[in-house]
């Protein structure tokens, strides 16, 4: 006798947001900061080359090397750090990648965890998730209105996670009238 069993079926998602840095350099833009830097330092170069210095020319070819490099490893770096925040009906799951491919992930308890976006004069606002004594702050790579954003979002979504909405036909209006003898 043989029995099969059916694989779990995962939580309904009532909330998900995927947090990524912002990216204001795409390919095209890299292209043209390169082709930028290249010829700023090729021009530099000959500059001093014609004026006899030509020890400038390797270091101006090292710094636009540098600089292109850095560049690269930045919007690389940039592009694998991400956090996303998952809301089921048994959970909140932050999932944390870092620059280094790094991974996190933290379980919360949505009926506790307390959201609260704190002012920071002069810096980005920072947003923590509470729970019980624990703090997480969550979009920490979020610019300022992405927080606000993020913020408003996941706290209707824990509110109406907490105070849910049934749709019951018996308490709507003609239904609710009807009387049976």
């Amino acid at each position: 006798m043989s029995c099969c069993s059916m694989p779990a079926q995962p939580d309904p998602v009532l909330f998900e947001a995927i947090c990524t840095p912002p990216r204001s350099l795409d390919a095209r833009g890299m292209r043209l900061v390169a082709g930028f830097v290249l010829v700023a330092s090729a021009a530099i170069g000959l500059l001093f080359l014609a004026l006899g210095a030509w020890p400038v020319l390797g270091f101006t070819g090292l710094e636009a090397a540098l600089v292109l490099g850095l560049l690269t490893l930045h919007r690389r770096w940039s592009l694998r750090s991400v956090e996303v925040l998952v809301l089921t009906e048994e959970r909140l799951t932050i999932r944390r990648t870092d620059f280094q491919g790094r991974r996190e992930e933290l379980r919360i308890d949505p009926y506790w965890a307390q959201l609260r976006l704190e002012e920071r004069p002069g810096r980005v606002a920072l947003l923590v998730l509470r729970q019980r004594g624990r703090a997480v702050e969550i979009g920490k790579l979020l610019g300022d209105e992405q927080k606000r954003d993020l913020a408003g979002a996941l706290g209707e979504a824990l509110r109406r996670w907490r105070d849910p909405v049934f749709d019951n036909p018996q308490l709507r209006g003609e239904g609710a009238a009807r009387h049976f003898p």
